[in-house]
């Protein structure tokens, strides 16, 4: 039963993947400033740490059923602990952190790495089915 649900949740968490890039690639400037609200309060701070540990679980867990078991082992372990060491980073500097990423991602880098949004969304979904 766990490890179906972890399948999944992977396959939602490649879903994401590809709509992120594909946001990224028709709305730039929408990408840009979902990324400036990264911390921007408490609750969009704790939810986005929290959210980000549910597919970090369900890497680990189905990692021995995927195609690249020591790939999602490695990926969700270091998804996991840097959650946890973001719980614990400040708000703000997260917030800050953010911000300066959207100062230097200009829209256009953003569609420039839509691509790899998308293909990593898609390599997901084929590796856990």
């Amino acid at each position: 039963m766990k490890i179906e649900i972890a399948k999944w949740t992977l396959i939602a968490f490649g879903i994401f993947f590809i709509c992120v890039g594909v946001i990224m690639l028709i709305r730039p400037k929408t990408a840009r400033e979902i990324l400036r609200k990264a911390g921007s309060t408490n609750f969009i701070n704790y939810a986005e740490i929290t959210l980000r540990m549910i597919p970090a679980i369900a890497l680990i867990v189905f990692s021995d059923y995927s195609k690249y078991p020591e790939f999602f082992k490695l990926f969700g372990w270091f998804m996991l602990i840097t959650s946890f060491v973001l719980y614990f980073v400040p708000r703000k500097l997260h917030h800050n952190f953010s911000n300066k990423c959207a100062n230097i991602l200009k829209p256009i880098y953003f569609q420039l790495i839509s691509p790899f949004s998308i293909i990593i969304g898609i390599m997901i979904i084929k590796s856990v089915t």
